[in-house]
């Protein structure tokens, strides 16, 4: 019988093998910063990171307490900013319209209510789930200008039954996949799910080659692995520059050479690597 750590390894193992034969792509590095617009410090860390060129591109959160001082950022700078669907965190703009956020607050009780419960189609919320993600995409689109071209989510929720099931998500959009796992990481549980997660996204959605968080930052040969894999594929990398160990880290990349080797593209790592289009203009490339 196979061990869980077993099923891991050749679950990467295979998704290499997919990844290879699929990618007509550029291959690249994109490190992609989560959560911009949630808050003050976290809009202004993610921005730091971006200036020095330890960023590609950020996910962008809205009816936050920073959203629109995050979308002014962006649209000044031409920072790429996509959708995080927010379907597990209180809105915490004043201008919350209060039923979007009694929609809303329905939602995030039954997604955090168990680990199961984003796996399980809920009909009796379909209208909440409905509303939440429509009134998303129309807020981003008004304070970026534009529709997103790439969504993903607050602790990956856009993945969740009701969205994917429901089809929510605006067709062909970039839409971030599950986790990819790298061969004797002991951290893949649910493989099969994830997979099948995978394989009805990509029926509607344009999807990476494959995505990793850069939690954890040690053992560092974690991390060459995952820079030696993006000088072969399209590879998403996601930080959360609010903590500080990444943080730092996201600093040291956009500075000097650090250790890992990693080499962010402007727009989906820096200007002086692999060049590839903005993430929004990645369509072309798909």
């Amino acid at each position: 019988m196979k061990t869980a750590a077993g099923n891991v390894a050749t679950h990467a193992r295979m998704q290499l093998r997919k990844a290879t034969v699929a990618s007509r792509r550029p291959a690249a590095l994109i490190i992609n910063a989560d959560d911009w617009g949630r808050d003050c410090e976290t809009t202004d860390r993610i921005w730091e990171c971006f200036r020095l060129g330890g960023v590609s591109s950020t996910s962008a959160m809205v009816f936050m307490a920073d959203s629109e001082r995050a979308a002014d950022l962006a649209l000044e700078d031409g920072f790429d900013a996509g959708l995080h669907l927010n379907l597990t965190t209180a809105f915490s703009s004043a201008a919350t319209p209060a039923g979007l956020a009694a929609h809303q607050d329905r939602l995030r009780r039954y997604l955090r209510s168990n680990p199961i419960a984003k796996m399980v189609f809920h009909p009796g919320l379909a209208k909440s789930f409905c509303y939440v993600v429509s009134a998303q995409l129309e807020e981003f689109e008004r304070l970026y200008k534009f529709p997103p071209g790439r969504i993903d989510g607050h602790h990956h929720m856009h993945l969740c039954a009701n969205v994917l099931l429901g089809r929510l998500l605006p067709e062909g959009v970039i839409a971030r996949r599950s986790f990819s796992f790298l061969p004797g990481d002991r951290r893949g549980l649910r493989v099969p799910y994830r997979s099948a997660i995978d394989r009805l996204l990509a029926k509607r959605h344009r999807i990476v080659d494959l995505f990793f968080s850069i939690a954890p930052l040690r053992p560092a040969e974690r991390l060459h692995q995952i820079a030696d894999l993006s000088r072969r594929f399209l590879v998403e990398l996601e930080t959360h520059p609010v903590i500080s160990a990444e943080y730092h880290f996201l600093l040291a990349v956009g500075t000097e050479a650090d250790a890992t080797g990693m080499a962010p593209v402007h727009g989906f790592t820096r200007p002086d690597a692999i060049p590839v289009p903005k993430h929004r203009r990645l369509a072309a490339h798909w």
